[in-house]
């Protein structure tokens, strides 16, 4: 599994790390959707990496993904930034077009 991050996105990045996270996350939030299956895939910052975590490649920051969560994402993804929010695609399709700046900060439950 790769992460591209574009310049636009590695610039809006930067400044959302203040708490000097050491990990970026791909999430997927399946908090009020209903059940396991339906959630929407996101990034967060974390410090935590535990055995269930996986690396993804990623050339600007060091990437985890849980080892179950690993299907609902492409194997190629690219995170871009336009228009005040992050959008995270794959060849195939837009797997979440609008991630607020705020919310790559926010605690995981």
């Amino acid at each position: 599994m790769k992460l591209t991050v574009t310049p636009e996105a590695a610039a809006q990045l930067q400044p959302l790390n203040d708490q000097t996270y050491r990990y970026l996350l791909l999430w997927y939030d399946i908090d009020d959707c209903g059940c396991g299956v339906n959630g929407v895939p996101t990034i967060r910052y974390t410090n935590e990496k535990s055995a269930s975590h996986m690396e993804i490649e990623n050339a600007e920051y060091p990437t985890l993904i849980h080892k179950q969560q690993a299907i609902f994402f492409a194997d190629d993804l690219k995170l871009d930034f336009a228009n005040g929010t992050f959008r995270l695609s794959s060849p195939e399709e837009i797997l979440n077009p609008f991630i607020a700046q705020a919310s790559v900060c926010e605690v995981n439950p």
